[in-house]
Order: C-alpha cells, then structure tokens, then sequence
C-alpha cells in the first residue's frame, strides 16, 4: 500500500465535466481528464483493505456488489500512484478486455461497493481505470500482439457487441482463427448504435478493432446470420460457433392508440441519432427539434433518449417512470455493501433541468392512450398514476392505476425505452437452440453449451439485458469453455 493515509488526505475529486448548456451543442464526450499529479492523488485513496468489495462481483439481495471482472482495483491504483503506468497497464488488461469501453460506460459496480464509500466518498476507480487505458494507447503500449502459433481451429462469434468481442479476443490469443459476423454496418452491437456518442466516441470502437484485426481477428459486416447468410454454412465451416446476439427485442406499450406515428422504440431512435452524428446524414435519424418528447423508461436508456432529445433541440422532454422515485440516501434495508438503490441524476436529466428549469422525470406513472390527429399522426398521450398494490393470489407488490388519476400531455415523439424481452428468435431457430421460458438461450446452470453441438452462447442473448461489464464477463468465460472443447484443455482464464 502506497500511501496508508491518503484516504485521509485527499477528498475526492471528478473528471471535470463541461457545463450542461454548453456540452448541448455536441455530441462529444464531456469530461476532461485531470492532471497526473491530481490523478495519482485519487489514486492514493485507495485503502488497499483487507476484503477488496471492489473486485468481489458478488451477487447480494439480487444485485451486483463489485466488480464482476474481478479487476484487480487495489493493486492497479497501488501501481498508479507509484506513477508505474506500465505495470498497473498489465494487471489490468489481465482481467478486462477492453477497459477504454468500461471506463466509459459502466455504472461503476466497485465504486459502489469501495470500502472508503462505506463513512466516506468511495475511490474513482472508474475514472482511474480510463487514466491508465489511455496512458496505454498514447505511450505505444496497446499495439497488437498476434499469437505465435495457431492452432488450426476456427471458431464463429455471430455478434459484436461487449460478449462477442471479448470470446473473439480471448480465442484469438489462444491461437484459434476467429471470424465475427455482424449485421450491422460497424461493429461493436450497443457499444456502436445503443450508447450515444457523449457517452462514447465511436473512434474509441475503430481505434480497438484496429488492434484485433492486426492480431488476426476478422470482421464481417452487413451479414445478418440467419437471413443473409446460413446457420448451415457456418455450422460446416467452424469448429464452434458463438451466438452472441445480445436481447435485441424491446418491450412494448400495448395501449390503445399505439400504431400512431411518430412512436419508436429507444433503441432504433439512438441507432439512427448515431447514425446521423457519424454520417451527418440528417435523413437517417429520427428529428425531435421543436417538438414535445415523452420518454417511456426510467433507466440508463431512457436517460440516453433525454440527453439525445435535448441535443436535438426538443421543445420539451418528460420521461415517464413506473415506480416510485428512490431515496436520495441508503435506506437501512440497502445497506453497503449492496448496490445503492437511490436516486441518481444521470447527465441527461441534469441537461434537461438546465434547458427546462426542472427535472424531467415524473414518477409512477404511465401511457394508458396515445392520441392522433387526423392523419394518424401523434400528438397528445394520456397518462395514469400508479400505486403499489400486493396481489392477492400471489403476494407480489404490482403497480396499478388510482382511478381518476388521469391526465393528458402533449406528445409529439414517444420514445419507448421500457427495456428489453430476450434474444430475437430467428437467429436461434436458424441453428435449432432452445430457448427458455426468458426467450435466452437455454443452457446448463453456470454453462455455455446450448442444445446444440459445437454451438454456445454468451452475453445478453444467455443471461437477458445487462451491462457492458457483465458481457465481457461472459465473452471470456465462453471463450474457455469454447477452448476446452476444442483443444481438450484450456489455459484461458
């Protein structure tokens, strides 16, 4: 442990952000990185503790506590306050594939189960993760290192995204030939069209395929597995297939008035927003200036939905949750070091409170009609506040209507960010895995093999909609068991 007290010494600070009204005008990411000296200090603070909850990725009351990578958080933060970049580079790409995704993008599960956050502000582990990646890149330390032996087995991951990217790169170091097959026109699943381009920038993507494609990965694009090109083919051509597809079917508002245009599904509206950003294409993206945007879903993608519509210049944003607003603080029921299931403002709704004058989230509530004009177009939504509600049969809290509580607003845009149900089943029907009663693929508890032969499975498309961290987690994991049924051993980790 390199500085004993520097968690006494040092209060913790953030990346500065660019103000709100300002980082509107862009789609850029907006947080400049600190000086070495103040970067190495939040390092120091760092307790180096007995029992690291940083790196446990247990599950507890239901919910992630720490990293599931197993990141080796104290020692990497050791290493960066010693200024030793190179080792702390090492130790961290021993556990993560790529950390200039998760330094951006994950919601930062060993931050929030960091023994300092138990009496005090926990340790920017998420913001040290991304200084000593970067490092990497800008000093010639992440160029690509091909293995130096093949072993003549070639291996399919039908996906890109977080999960597909990591088997590929796992198997790829093996010395496995490694083909991936994207239906998309860039790789990267989510990463690419279902992250907005301020939380991360699409080179961030270009610049690590780069680096696999000179190690001896190969891309395929525009190649809708199932439809364009046959389960069959790759079934003969590979030794093992990996379906990586992610949970692509979102979920729906069936209420009345639901086929009225102007109505999208979150994910198609941030793919073509991205699509616009990266082309400059304004006929691609769905145009929310002006108009009156209602967001349907609480969570990260809804936030994503608000901070696109406020970029876009929308005349008003609301986003619509079923349940109950949070606590701002740990309820004594939410101890650490489970997640805290309080209150966030994420970047969207602080935009949108600084264009509005307030915050644009409004709490158990929801559609109960989408109203049209005359040429079917939207422009009015009718809502209903909920209240929890135990169900007699079978004790479940459910939220139901208060009758009489309905209220009209006006709707231009509905942007539906309700989640997600599981895999879209012709990629499944194509190779003939069953599913489960999620609509996932079906495999053995703690396994990877689905129903059928020489074909696994991996990421959103095995477990159900998750984060980035989780899917890389299970990209490495399918990759050892991919090795193992190949070569009869694996030394993957």
């Amino acid at each position: 442990m390199g500085k004993p007290t520097g968690f006494l010494e040092y209060e913790r600070k953030n990346n500065q952000a660019v103000e709100p009204l300002e980082r509107i005008k862009n789609f850029n990411e907006f947080h400049t990185p600190m000086r070495e000296k103040e970067r190495r200090e939040q390092a120091a603070r760092c307790m180096n503790c007995g029992v690291p909850f940083c790196q446990s990725g247990m599950m507890i009351a239901g919910m992630a506590s720490g990293c599931p990578l197993n990141n080796l958080v104290p020692e990497w933060n050791d290493l960066l306050y010693h200024g030793n970049y190179k080792k702390a580079l090492q130790l961290l790409r021993q556990t993560n594939n790529f950390p200039e995704f998760t330094s951006r993008v994950c919601p930062a599960l060993c931050e929030a189960a960091c023994t300092c956050g138990l009496n005090d502000t926990p340790v920017t582990c998420k913001a040290n993760e991304n200084a000593i990646i970067e490092y990497g890149y800008a000093n010639d330390l992440m160029g690509p290192q091909p293995p130096k032996t093949r072993t003549g087995k070639k291996v399919a991951v039908i996906g890109s995204g977080p999960s597909g990217l990591a088997a590929a790169d796992q198997l790829n170091r093996r010395g496995h030939s490694v083909t991936v097959y994207e239906r998309n026109d860039h790789i990267g699943g989510l990463l690419m069209y279902g992250i907005p381009n301020m939380k991360l920038e699409k080179w961030v993507i270009d610049r690590k395929q780069k680096v696999m494609e000179e190690e001896g990965v190969k891309f395929v694009v525009n190649a809708d597995v199932g439809k364009d090109v046959k389960a069959a083919d790759l079934l003969k051509e590979y030794d093992s297939v990996i379906l990586a597809c992610g949970a692509s079917n979102p979920r729906d508002i069936k209420a009345k008035g639901r086929e009225a245009d102007g109505i999208y599904f979150a994910v198609d509206f941030l793919t073509r927003s991205t699509k616009h950003v990266l082309t400059g294409k304004k006929e691609v993206w769905v145009d929310t200036k002006g108009k009156n945007v209602i967001v349907i879903g609480g969570g990260d993608t809804g936030n994503d939905c608000v901070g696109t519509a406020v970029r876009q210049g929308a005349k008003s944003v609301t986003q619509l949750e079923m349940m109950p607003k949070l606590p701002d603080e740990r309820a004594a029921s939410n101890p650490w070091p489970e997640w805290p299931r309080v209150c966030k403002t994420d970047y969207g709704q602080e935009e949108a409170i600084a264009v509005f004058g307030h915050d644009p989230r409004i709490y158990q509530t929801t559609v109960k009609e989408f109203v049209a004009d005359k040429n079917g177009k939207l422009k009015k939504v009718k809502l209903v506040k909920l209240e929890a509600k135990k169900d007699p049969k079978t004790g479940r809290m459910n939220m139901t209507e208060i009758a009489g509580s309905e209220f009209e607003m006006p709707a231009d845009v509905v942007l539906i960010a309700a989640g997600f149900l599981g895999a879209q089943d012709y990629v499944a029907k194509a190779f003939g895995v069953k599913l489960n009663a999620r609509t996932n693929v079906e495999t053995a508890p703690g396994e990877f093999k689905t129903s059928v032969d020489k074909v696994f499975t991996a990421g959103d498309m095995h477990r159900g909609q998750s984060l980035v961290v989780w899917g890389i987690n299970e990209g490495r994991h399918v990759a050892k068991e991919v090795d193992q049924f190949l070569m009869g051993y694996t030394n993957l980790d």
